[in-house]
């Protein structure tokens, strides 16, 4: 005989064994009992448990026992993912090659660089002249800026790098978001498309570019994080240049852990993380 008992949910049986009798279902307790073994194994396997105490994230602890043995196994409950709503007509056939205007939006914070990011904004436009661009702006003395697909969201004064950045995401309605600074500028070698292209062929959820400085030296950051334990004031994090392997099909890209401030990711993926707003310039890599 097998006694089965939970206690967040109540236990039954997909289908019948025969030969097995069984006492107590639908119930928190279950009791098997059989003649032979090979029965009572078979009839476990059918045995199903429903929740019935409702708890978005939490475990049940089943206990199991026979005549001087006993055992307990845990069953996780989770409550299921609120289904994402869409418009009920289909989304434009999406002409051959990537349409970055529909895929991308473009986000950056600012503060109190406004030539710069007018800089940024021109080289855009030059490029990619229909991406949505976003701005989130914490300067204590706003300028105005206007444009076609431009979006200019004020903030109180000096909020911070990454509350600007969730704020900045917040508004982005497209499947990527690529984040640059205010100061940087779009050139011919700017190319969306490859980053795109990453991101589409992979189950990688962001891919960073490079960066060229005024100075000519290029940077892709590539950096490997690690957490070692600490005392009461709390763990350390640790980085170091590397990377884990390159990228299959893709010979010029690595897997790593940290990327430079020029990234594309999945929209939906970086508002599950998001940003914390404590951190203000540290923020920045």
């Amino acid at each position: 005989q097998v006694n089965l008992t939970a206690s967040l949910g109540t236990l039954a049986v997909a289908a019948e064994v025969e030969g097995v009798a069984l006492r107590g279902e639908g119930q928190p307790h279950l009791s098997l009992a059989a003649a032979h073994l090979d029965h009572l194994n078979r009839q476990l396997q059918f045995v199903t448990y429903t929740n019935t105490q409702f708890h978005p994230d939490t475990a049940d602890i089943v206990q199991f026992s026979t005549d001087g043995h006993s055992a307990a196994f845990a069953i996780r409950i989770r409550h299921p993912p609120t289904p994402r709503l869409a418009g009920a007509q289909r989304p434009p056939p999406v002409p051959p090659g990537y349409n970055i205007s529909a895929l991308v939006t473009v986000a950056t914070k600012t503060f109190l660089r406004y030539d710069k990011l007018r800089g940024l904004i021109a080289s855009i436009r030059r490029f990619y002249p229909s991406v949505t661009i976003v701005v989130a702006d914490d300067s204590q003395r706003p300028e105005p800026l206007s444009g076609p697909h431009l979006e200019h969201y004020l903030m109180p004064f000096g909020k911070g790098w990454f509350a600007g950045r969730n704020l900045a995401v917040s508004q982005v309605t497209t499947k990527y978001v690529l984040w640059v600074d205010d100061d940087f500028i779009f050139t011919p070698r700017t190319r969306l498309e490859k980053l795109v292209d990453v991101l589409e062929r992979t189950s990688l959820d962001l891919v960073g570019g490079a960066v060229r400085e005024i100075t000519g030296y290029t940077t892709t950051y590539r950096q490997r994080l690690s957490v070692r334990g600490g005392g009461a004031g709390g763990d350390c994090l640790r980085t170091r240049p590397g990377f884990h392997h390159r990228l299959a099909g893709f010979p010029a890209c690595v897997v790593t852990d940290g990327v430079v401030n020029f990234f594309l990711a999945r929209t939906d993926k970086v508002r599950q993380v998001g940003f914390d707003p404590r951190l203000r310039r540290v923020a920045h890599l």
